[in-house]
């Protein structure tokens, strides 16, 4: 059976949507589908350019290859779910957000550019009439679901994806560092917790990794020059696999607080390690995972941070304690890729 993986790469980043899409099809060749991830390069502004990726998607013919019937596709991001195929299944990381939740929010760009309600319009008519026309529509999380029935009108199953590498997070301790791994951008909204260390009375350090966005490292350098806690925060950048799983089995707890997130591999990378996750009222998907028994949901203030990272700081037993919490809730959902295969597929 052959199995094409649709959907779209932003050239030269990398992030979560990449991960998973190949996740996805090493595991199913690991089960015997013939798989591969078939990609179409995306370009959001101007505007009028999403069009233009609108209409290559319409465009790509996936019914064969080299003269062979490609059985089905699993199509995951806008607008690679527009290619047409009589057999094709919806995996929804997200639609264009710009177009929804994020229209008229400090996070949206479109509302502010010159035919950006044109776009948006035709976006929400696109997928209004070519969503429904998958065989089934899955998202990667709740909060997917409810923005495409909220938006939409439109039914759909939450599966949730498995964490790369799930087997191999562990903890080895509780040390007096925050972790914050990631891309570092200002919807992802690390800068909070960077403003939150002057109001701590303890010690306690940030480490944060993956790539960042240069204008926000900028503004993040800037209140920590202002601040002069310079030395409690280290940006090291990519680092590999090992160091990020090393990272997390060290950390006190683990800071996750964007603004309506899709899902976050973050969340069950920090329960699997045993730490707690600190994030906010209206992060979106971490809400799904954390509660009071096995983290903190607070309200995007510096001072309410602050508090936490001291009572973390001066109770490390507390630590461990909810990160257990968060251990024992990934052990009883069904996030594996058995389950999530044989969704798709069957």
């Amino acid at each position: 059976m052959k199995i094409a993986i649709a959907t779209v790469q932003v050239p030269f980043i990398s992030g979560g949507a990449e991960v998973m899409a190949r996740a996805l099809k090493d595991e199913l060749v690991r089960r015997g589908f013939e798989a591969d991830i078939v990609t179409i390069p995306f370009k959001w502004y101007p505007p009028g350019t999403i069009v233009d990726c609108m209409k290559m998607a319409r465009l790509v013919d996936l019914s064969e290859v080299n003269g062979q019937k490609i059985d089905l596709v699993i199509a995951m991001k806008f607008p690679a779910y527009y290619i047409r195929h009589p057999n094709k299944v919806l995996w929804l990381l997200h639609q264009h957000r710009q177009a929804y939740e994020l229209w008229g929010t400090p996070f949206g760009d479109m509302d502010k550019a010159r035919f950006g309600k044109d776009v948006r319009n035709l976006i929400r008519h696109c997928d209004n009439n070519l969503i429904p026309r998958a065989q089934k529509i899955f998202t990667i999380s709740k909060t997917v679901t409810e923005r495409l029935k909220k938006f939409n009108d439109i039914a759909a199953t939450p599966l949730y994806p498995p964490p790369e590498h799930g087997d191999k997070f562990h903890c080895k301790r509780y040390e007096d560092f925050i972790f914050c791994p990631g891309r570092i951008d200002s919807i992802k909204r690390q800068i909070v917790l960077v403003k939150a260390l002057k109001y701590c009375k303890y010690p306690v350090k940030v480490t944060f990794t993956g790539g960042s966005n240069p204008n926000e490292i900028e503004k993040m350098n800037a209140v920590l020059s202002g601040d002069r806690t310079n030395d409690r925060v280290k940006f090291l950048g990519f680092v590999s696999n090992y160091e990020i799983i090393d990272l997390y089995s060290r950390c006190l707890a683990v800071f996750f607080g964007p603004y309506q997130e899709d899902y976050g591999f973050i969340t069950l990378e920090a329960f699997l390690s045993e730490k707690p996750v600190i994030t906010f009222t209206d992060s979106g998907g971490p809400l799904e995972f954390v509660n009071k028994e096995n983290g903190f949901i607070l309200d995007p203030d510096p001072r309410a941070i602050a508090q936490t990272l001291d009572m973390l700081y001066q109770n490390k037993k507390l630590a461990e304690s909810l990160g257990k919490k968060g251990r024992e809730l990934m052990e009883t959902l069904n996030i594996n890729w058995d389950f999530t295969i044989k969704e798709l597929v069957e």
